[in-house]
């Protein structure tokens, strides 16, 4: 048989690293639900039409097809895998708005797919975590200085290197391209989110070729850029610039109010970084990205933004503000320079030990009584010499194995880092706290 190929973007982790990713899992989850979100589920599938209709997507979306087509079938079922998890969300609040309590409150953890090259940090098949806040009508601001600060807590509680969250606002980038006289505001804001893979000469030339804007426009527009703090001072030099509109003064009292609290609240975690735009077409407000010390290389690895329309159906509008965590984007590289890892490769807390096949039900009854009170227990595979089985154990990092007891004594268990044995009752005994499961060591 011929040797089976990686297939490139869909990382696969090994069994102590999946352990480390469901603890990462666990914490977010804990965090999110101690702010009061309430966790969902998606379908992986959207119609195209919903995926395709806000933003530069479609060579992202992986479409839906089924193989053996009939004649009547063109091949294209109009379904796509989602590529993020905040498309899905509009879709879900204007199927369930007559049932849902608003302002909503959710996060959601799920793998999301996307068709492009993978990368270092970038892949085909990725799991990812949202919150965000979705209300009727309008959105209090106040979201928006909320949501950087609850990921703060989520990924201060983790052990990864540190964060620094660079945020921008749609109407101050908005209002200060207006009011420098460019017509399609837009295309500069999508031009200058290419800054950093094209740089100031690119994004210059972009600029003229898709704004029509003129050297003096394209240089304000590369000052802005510029521009970032970690208070409100940003708020005066973009002033200095000389430009007026009302929409950026609607945007620098936004953005301020998002950086006051946070350097009060959560000191170095939030940065006023103007060259901020996200390139997806439907935020309006706060834009946030997020990088980790000494891995500038992964880009941004938490982004989002506030966004009004992309939930509005007739009537019914739904603004909304939230972010994502790049889970994969964060842990794949990590795991793979051995930097994180857990302090056990199985769930396996105690090793019940076989002394002979005929005592095979017995050594089960006792895992079961270990079971029945939440200690993860397994049976040695195999009747084999007791230094063995200690070994088994020890190749695995699991920390007790348990020896069955016969005519001539009871059961014992044994600490097999430290050596120490005493007796046990497995109705009784528990392990310390810190070995109950595995952890990230």
């Amino acid at each position: 048989m011929s040797r089976i190929a990686p297939l490139s973007g869909f990382p696969e982790l090994l069994p102590g690293q999946r352990i480390v990713e469901q603890r990462v899992l666990d914490r977010l989850a804990h965090t999110f639900e101690l702010y009061g979100f309430s966790s969902i589920q998606t379908r992986a599938v959207e119609p195209m039409e919903q995926l395709l209709r806000k933003g530069e997507t479609s060579k992202e979306v992986y479409v839906l097809r089924r193989l053996q087509a009939d004649e009547s079938d063109s091949g294209d079922s109009g379904l796509g895998l989602h590529f993020d998890l905040t498309v899905p969300l509009a879709r879900y609040v204007l199927e369930n708005a007559g049932r849902l309590q608003f302002p909503f409150r959710r996060y959601q953890i799920q793998p999301c797919w996307r068709g492009e090259r993978p990368q270092e940090g970038r892949f085909r098949e990725f799991w990812q975590a949202d919150v965000d806040v979705v209300d009727r009508d309008d959105l209090s601001g106040h979201y928006e200085v909320e949501l950087p600060l609850l990921i703060g807590d989520a990924l201060r509680s983790l052990p990864i290197p540190r964060m620094r969250m660079h945020v921008n606002n749609r109407k101050l980038s908005q209002g200060f391209y207006r009011g420098l006289g460019i017509a399609d505001p837009m295309a500069a804001i999508r031009a200058v989110d290419k800054l950093d893979k094209i740089g100031p000469r690119g994004v210059a030339d972009l600029l003229a070729e898709t704004t029509g804007a003129d050297d003096a426009q394209v240089a304000a527009c590369l000052a802005l850029a510029e521009i970032h703090s970690e208070d409100e001072s940003f708020v005066d030099r973009v002033r200095a610039l000389g430009v007026s509109d009302p929409l950026l003064d609607e945007g620098l009292s936004e953005l301020g109010a998002v950086v006051t609290a946070a350097a009060e609240d959560a000191p170095g975690l939030v940065v006023a970084d103007l060259r901020i735009a996200r390139g997806l077409d439907y935020y309006t407000g706060t834009v946030y990205e997020t990088y980790m010390d000494g891995y500038a290389n992964l880009g941004s690895v938490c982004s989002g933004g506030r966004y009004d329309d992309l939930a509005s159906e007739g009537r019914n509008r739904f603004p909304g503000v939230g972010l994502s965590i790049g889970v994969s984007r964060i842990l794949v590289p990590l795991l793979n320079e051995g930097r994180l890892a857990p302090t056990r490769e199985v769930p396996t807390c105690v090793l019940v030990a076989l002394p002979n096949e005929e005592r095979r039900r017995d050594c089960d009854r006792i895992a079961r009584a270990l079971r029945s009170r939440g200690i993860a227990a397994e049976v040695a595979p195999a009747a084999q010499k007791y230094g063995k089985q200690i070994r088994f154990a020890e190749r695995r990092g699991i920390p007790f194995v348990w020896f069955p007891g016969d005519a001539e004594g009871g059961d014992e268990v044994r600490d097999i880092r430290s050596g120490e044995q005493s007796a046990a009752d497995g109705a009784k005994w528990s392990p310390p706290d810190a070995d109950l499961r595995p952890r990230i060591a």
